[in-house]
């Protein structure tokens, strides 16, 4: 997976939650799949495994991961947990793309324009 491009201005530790998050709804960690060690993971992103360790536990108090002994780390069983974080993350998108597209002022037709090549796209 190579390293992650990080932003700047945010913390990393919530930009690696994000992701781990993004990585679930998508599919590549599945509900009760076990996730890479601690270690592993901070390999993986090209982080300090102390900022992952911090990723991991926020993530586990979120109740999005659940830890067994001596077992590793796991994405929740609750399928209804994973549907709702793809929610909060389209919404989320959502949000961010209409601020920008407020910000260029578009006219009725350019929005229309822009929906439809939106459409074309998700089908």
């Amino acid at each position: 997976m190579g390293n992650f491009e990080f932003d700047p201005n945010r913390p990393i530790y919530l930009q690696i939650i994000e992701e781990i998050k993004k990585r679930a709804v998508r599919g590549l960690y599945p509900p009760g799949e076990k996730l890479p060690s601690v270690r592993e993971m901070a390999q993986q992103m090209g982080v300090n495994p102390n900022t992952m360790a911090r990723a991991y536990s926020e993530l586990e108090r979120d109740g999005f991961v659940f830890t067994k002994r001596g077992q590793g780390s796991f994405v929740t069983e609750q399928v209804d947990s994973v549907e709702d974080e793809r929610e909060r993350l389209a919404d989320a998108a959502v949000e961010r793309f209409v601020s920008e597209i407020q910000e260029l002022e578009p006219s009725a037709i350019q929005v229309e324009h822009l929906l439809e090549r939106i459409k074309g796209g998700l089908s």
